[in-house]
């Protein structure tokens, strides 16, 4: 395997649509560094499943990629944050996502953390956003927003802007590609179609799969439906009382959050260091035993050879491990997380 190879395996690793993979070669085979970026809005509390995409950029990051993850506090005022409470929201996700990098070993030298309106203020940006809806129909803009941003039944102005941003921002962070959730992508091709009606290049789109909430089949891990995830502060007991109740029927793989995560974010981590996941079980249900890829684990499951309380037991373990070290950073910030989440 050449070192291209390897890297557009990495690149392409758990992916679910790739927009642009011969720009993506040709960027590969150029001598240039390639950059990325993903842009969270600053809403709701971040959840166990912002690992997908966290696991994600040490992917592109193995592979050679600049990155940049945005926190886009503007946007997060578009879809209904409160705009007294963006900053201190701000705050929040610059602690608690730098703590999950930290969580996984990150180099974050690396990684660059950019906020949202340290830009998109500024003349120019503002400039060529109107500038870009004057192309772009109150249709295509809605329909571009519809998956992404809380329209309601009476939408606002501002989540038909929020897509307009989200195209720009690949201009004024000289990225050459944005990562994002499948759900992402009608705004990913959006940018892709408008960016150039502005002399601007299109860029490369890079999208994984949602994973499924804790409750089961059609509803995604969301920070807005409580029960379907985990908080990143969550305590070990609350970690293992949810994994008990979620839905996770014996041999039933569709639908299956825990299936779902234990794929794009437990196997996907050990995978990247070589190790197996490990799962303890009584000598009389067939002992211990270790998995080295996802795809041996669904088949043990999908056989019933891997029991539901067996897999949830050892998926609590690897969750508590993984946000012991966010818990501790946050324990000191108490008085933030009441002023950015206030009851």
């Amino acid at each position: 395997m050449t070192d291209i190879d390897r890297r557009l395996a990495l690149i392409k690793r758990n992916l679910q649509e790739l927009i642009g993979e011969e720009e993506l070669m040709a960027l590969l085979k150029s001598s240039k560094t390639p950059s990325v970026y993903l842009g969270t809005a600053i809403t709701g509390r971040p959840h166990i499943g912002y690992f997908v995409w966290v696991v994600k950029m040490l992917d592109l990051l193995k592979a050679g990629f600049k990155v940049k993850i945005l926190l886009a506090d503007v946007h997060g005022a578009l879809d209904n944050t409160p705009w007294q409470l963006l900053e201190k929201r701000y705050q929040y996700y610059e602690k608690v996502i730098t703590g999950m990098f930290e969580s996984l070993g990150a180099d974050m030298k690396k990684i660059e953390f950019v906020k949202g309106s340290s830009f998109q203020l500024q003349d120019k940006y503002i400039l060529d956003l109107l500038k870009l809806a004057t192309q772009v129909t109150v249709h295509d803009a809605t329909k571009a927003a519809s998956e992404v941003v809380k329209l309601g039944d009476s939408p606002k102005l501002a989540g038909i802007i929020y897509p307009l941003m989200q195209a720009l921002d690949e201009e004024y962070l000289k990225v050459d590609a944005q990562y994002g959730g499948i759900d992402q992508r009608k705004i990913l091709v959006f940018a892709r179609e408008n960016l150039p009606k502005l002399g601007y290049n299109a860029r490369i789109e890079i999208m994984t799969p949602l994973i499924p909430g804790l409750q089961g089949p059609g509803a995604k891990m969301s920070a807005s439906v409580k029960h379907s995830k985990i908080d990143l502060i969550d305590d070990s007991v609350a970690v293992k009382d949810k994994l008990d109740k979620a839905y996770c029927p014996e041999g039933v793989v569709e639908g299956n959050g825990v299936l779902a995560f234990t794929n794009y974010v437990l196997m996907a981590i050990h995978e990247l260091a070589g190790t197996t996941l490990g799962i303890k079980r009584p000598a009389k249900f067939g002992g211990d035993v270790s998995y080295r890829t996802y795809a041996e684990l669904e088949n043990d499951f999908a056989a019933k050879k891997l029991h539901p309380m067996d897999l949830k037991q050892a998926v609590a373990n690897e969750v508590n491990a993984l946000l012991e070290p966010i818990r501790k950073k946050m324990a000191a910030h108490a008085k933030l997380i009441q002023e950015a989440y206030p009851e």
